[in-house]
């Protein structure tokens, strides 16, 4: 095996799990440390740079950093360490292990900060150069506020009175204040961006002729998909589709539901329906669903919040069929059915033989999936759309076969979620700005990267190297009778500090980089002694596939890259698990020469501006620090 490439962005951005997991690569460790501080603004500002919602997301975003955390793995791994103190197979304060509440902390950065106002960039002369967004959506205002700063006139169209697209229409207010809305979008609109409210765009062809230098589409995928069985038609008045009805719901259309739901579908809107319904006054609602309960496409803790305000949740229930009585829907009948897989790992859903279940009810919510709709986009005008009707696109740059022509968010792949819009935005406008300035749109300077020594002292770091032995946290929640007495009614209070300081102290800093520096090591062997987590192991080298399993602890994760030195003075060389390190720095207190250091990691995102076009990298972003440390 040879020895780790830790010269460029990618090695290390691969070790901060929950940053490398997150489409817009927000430095999570970094802010979760400031929130630890009390710096709750700064905070803030590291994630808008990032993440453009911190207050929407911290209530709403689909965490794919949570999963990555390290955290669960290192305590299910086997240990945990906190002053000497080891937790074995869980967390220590009792049942599973799980990650960093890192979703929760970023609302707490939102909700604990101070006025922001004159932190906001300004924007730069104009440039002359026009950009239009359809749809006022998180990929359009992302694209915004990318572009405004630097000197573009933007204007962002939108059918509807107020920007923020999909998240004001289909996420209940009890989940996502309105006022948390109209604050992160008004920082956007506030930069200089021109907001043409209540216009929708009914002609791409129309749009294109109105002089603009470059078009970027971020209207979502507004269509939701219908169920057609059999008394569709004659049971219309009581069957909603779920997209449709809670856009209703949230601007005051609709006040009122049935006092029996059925609602169809397993997503995340299939749970806003449901609880919506819930709060609506219907006594009974009830959630049916093709697939098993598991394969479950809503979020885990989605699930548990229905159910945990009393929703049932029936898994392997096909429709059959909706009945209905003299023209209004009286019930729905289902096929109970089980799962069964092929050698290949493919579903099928075969009937179980038992009686089809038969269900009374007075409203239906069909929230079965979501697809794009592009009537406004005339076909003759160069932007080619593939079998499943989304936009044919360069996957880099998210530009169509048409120059000029940009799409983002769920318009460009379908539906998602808001981080992912978020950097679909950030990617367009890096395309955007560079094509406009004569450049290759295709043609995406790398990150940049910062690394910088910790150390204070012998044994002293400028972090918190303790590893907390707390389980995670729980947020609160309004009593149940105020939270179902109103749609409006936020049910998670958020964090206060204390919880927030004792939760901030379970991360586990994975961007202070244990670094290696082979010319100092005497291979005394005292960092392998003093490693509470086994995960560095001085060796003979081999190929990978062996070399994984001839550690002190074998290394399994195979999506973890080992950090592996060239051959030391014995022949032998340094290889460490990466998977399962704490971070503690034990090794490099412990190392005699300093041949260990605890450096932070920094990564800069290439966002639209100048340093994302062609020009010599500005010394002061060169990666010396690499050179001056370890390259193995």
């Amino acid at each position: 095996m040879q020895q780790s490439s830790t010269a460029g962005a990618t090695y290390f951005h691969k070790v901060v799990d929950c940053q490398w997991a997150c489409p817009a690569h927000t430095p999570v460790p970094e802010y979760i440390r400031l929130i630890g501080q009390g710096r709750y603004t700064d905070a803030y500002m590291i994630n808008w740079e990032s993440n453009v919602f911190p207050g929407v997301l911290g209530r709403t975003c689909d965490r794919p950093c949570e999963p990555a955390c390290r955290r669960g793995r290192v305590e299910d791994s086997g240990a945990a360490t906190g002053g000497g103190n080891v937790v074995h197979g869980q967390a220590a304060g009792g049942g599973a292990p799980e990650p960093v509440a890192i979703c929760r902390l970023k609302r707490v950065a939102a909700d604990h900060k101070e006025d922001v106002t004159a932190r906001m960039p300004r924007p730069a002369p104009s440039n002359g150069k026009r950009v239009a967004c359809v749809g006022a959506g998180p990929a359009s205002l992302t694209v915004a506020r990318d572009l405004v700063v630097l000197g573009y006139s933007v204007t962002v169209f939108d059918g509807e009175a107020k920007a923020g697209g999909f998240i004001r229409s289909q996420i209940p207010r009890f989940r996502l204040p309105e006022s948390i809305i109209d604050e992160e979008t008004g920082y956007i609109l506030d930069l200089g961006v021109r907001f043409e409210s209540g216009v929708r765009i009914d002609s791409m062809r129309a749009l294109l002729a109105r002089d603009f230098d470059a078009v970027f589409v971020g209207c979502g995928a507004p269509r939701g998909r219908d169920l057609e069985a059999p008394g569709r038609q004659e049971a219309a008045s009581g069957i909603h589709v779920g997209i449709d009805w809670l856009a209703s719901v949230s601007f005051g259309h609709i006040t009122s539901v049935g006092e029996r739901v059925i609602v169809l579908g397993g997503g995340n809107t299939a749970m806003d329906c449901c609880r919506s319904a819930r709060r609506l006054g219907s006594k009974d609602v009830r959630v049916y669903v093709r697939s098993g309960f598991a394969e479950m496409k809503a979020s885990p803790w989605e699930k548990e919040d229905a159910q945990h305000e009393g929703i049932p949740i029936h898994d392997l229930h096909v429709p059959k069929c909706f009945e209905h009585r003299d023209g209004r829907l009286t019930g729905m009948r289902f096929e109970r059915v089980r799962a069964v897989y092929d050698a290949q790992g493919r579903r099928s859903l075969v009937p179980t033989g038992e009686p089809d279940v038969a269900v009374a009810c007075d409203t239906v919510l069909v929230a079965v999936g979501q697809e794009n709709a592009f009537p406004w986009i005339e076909r003759d005008c160069g932007i080619e759309f593939d079998r499943h009707g989304l936009p044919v696109l360069n996957p880099k740059t998210f530009e169509a076969t048409r120059p000029n022509v940009f799409f983002g968010g769920d318009a460009a792949l379908g539906p998602k979620n808001i981080i992912t819009a978020v950097a679909h935005g950030h990617e367009a406008a890096v395309s955007i700005d560079r094509l406009l300035n004569g450049e290759d749109p295709a043609k995406r300077p790398a990150p940049m990267t910062r690394m910088m020594s910790q150390k204070m002292g012998i044994h002293e770091w400028s972090y918190n190297n303790d590893v907390s032995v707390d389980a995670r946290s729980k947020v609160p929640w309004v009593a149940a009778n105020k939270a179902l007495a109103s749609i409006r009614v936020e049910v998670e209070l958020g964090f206060d500090a204390a919880t927030a300081w004792k939760e901030a102290e379970r991360c586990l800093n994975c961007d202070v980089q244990t670094v290696f520096n082979r010319d100092t090591c005497i291979e005394c062997d005292a960092c392998v002694d003093i490693c509470p987590m086994d995960c560095i192991t001085f060796t003979r080298l081999g190929e990978e596939e062996d070399l994984r399993t001839r550690l002190k602890a074998p290394a399994l994760n195979l999506t973890q890259d080992l950090y592996v030195s060239t051959e030391l003075k014995s022949g032998r060389g340094m290889v460490k698990d990466e998977d399962v390190c704490l971070h503690c720095g034990l090794c490099a207190e412990r190392c005699p020469t300093g041949a260990w250091d605890m450096q932070k990691f920094l990564l800069e995102m290439t966002n639209a501006g100048p340093r994302c076009r062609d020009v010599p990298e500005p010394p002061a972003a060169r990666n010396e620090d690499f050179a001056a440390s370890e390259a193995p």
